[in-house]
This record gives C-alpha cells, structure tokens and sequence, in this order.
C-alpha cells in the first residue's frame, strides 16, 4: 500500500508552465508560476482536467498553447496527465497506488483513443457506466477521423469528438475553441464544488 506522499511515475500535474525543447529535442518546463505539481497528491482542493495522451508531443504541443490562452491563466484549472489507459483507470476507480487518494474526481477528460494499455474507447465505456464518474465531461481529441471511432465514441457517451490537427497554427485554434467551449462558457457538474 503506498502513503499518500508517494507520486506515481506516469503523472504529471501541470499549472501553466513555460516549455522549452532542448537541442537534444527533449521537453523541459521552466517555473513561470509558483509551483510545479508533479502528481495527484500536489494539490488536493483546484479542479483538475485530466489529459489522457501517451504522445509528448501532442501533449506538450496542447500545454503550450493552453498555457498562453487569458481564460486559462485566470483559471483555477491544473492539469494532469496519464500516458496510459491503465493508469488513467487507476486514479479515475482509486485503485492501486491510488487507493489512499482523497481528492476530487477531475472536472473533465481529454483522451486520446489509441493508447497503451485500456483504450480510449474503453475508458469512456467504462467511465460512462460508472455511476460516480459518468457525470464527468469526457473530450475526445484524436487524430482518427474514422467514423467507426466517432460513432463508437458517442454511443459509449463521449461528450465532445475532435481531431487533432496537423499544424500548430490549427492545433492553437482547437485548443482555444475547446477551451473557450468546456473551461469558460459550459458549467462543469462538479465545478461547484471548488467555487462555492
């Protein structure tokens, strides 16, 4: 059983943070606020989004774009990140090394459909039967625009499907609308609970 000091190896909590690609291509972030959450057990009251993406870039690439928008630096909103399905699941259920957690459940999830271990198509089948967490906003954002994926994805009770786009000038303009749509004009069910 792990103590609730421990961080878990896969996460990543994020508060707007100013990311640099080394010469060497490896992310790093600067401190451009006052803390760097590093997992769960960071920050126990904020309402946290979580970002299920196994690719660096594509998550980085959304940090960093989500980072410069107005709404976001206002926000109470920290992010947190799984590279996998299984970890994802882990801290949605409070298994495992997350069974000692007492936070909220997030705000919201942006997956990613094909990824190591439970698929994105699976979380949101799962998520969505589970009483407690089905009330949670799940965000597709992918690169699949196949249309078994789609219809599978609504039918399993995703909230929102959409594709990432090649380009960063296109990836800026999604990012800012599905903020613009989820984090500053839709009232998230459970976001009461840390404004009231």
């Amino acid at each position: 059983m792990i103590s609730t000091k421990a961080k878990p190896s896969n996460s990543t909590l994020l508060q707007s943070e100013n990311l640099r690609i080394s010469p060497q291509g490896q992310y790093s972030m600067s401190a451009y606020t006052k803390s760097l959450l590093t997992s769960p057990w960071d920050d126990l009251t904020h309402p946290v989004i979580v970002i299920v993406e196994d690719n660096d870039e594509d998550f980085y690439t959304f940090i960093r774009i989500a980072q410069n928008i107005d709404q976001m630096k206002r926000s109470l909103y920290k992010f947190l990140r799984f590279e996998d399905g299984d970890e994802a699941i882990d801290y949605l259920y409070r298994r495992g090394e997350y069974q000692e957690l007492d936070a909220p459940l997030p705000v919201a999830i942006l997956l990613d459909l094909n990824l190591p271990g439970t698929d994105g198509r699976d979380i949101i089948k799962m998520v969505k039967k589970t009483p407690h967490l089905q009330i949670i906003p799940i965000v597709v954002l992918t690169t699949s625009n196949n249309q078994n994926d789609i219809k599978t994805c609504y039918e399993y009770g995703a909230n929102c499907y959409m594709l990432k786009p090649m380009g960063v000038s296109d990836m800026k303009q999604t990012v800012q609308i599905l903020f613009k749509q989820w984090f500053q004009f839709t009232i998230l069910p459970s976001y009461g609970q840390f404004t009231s």
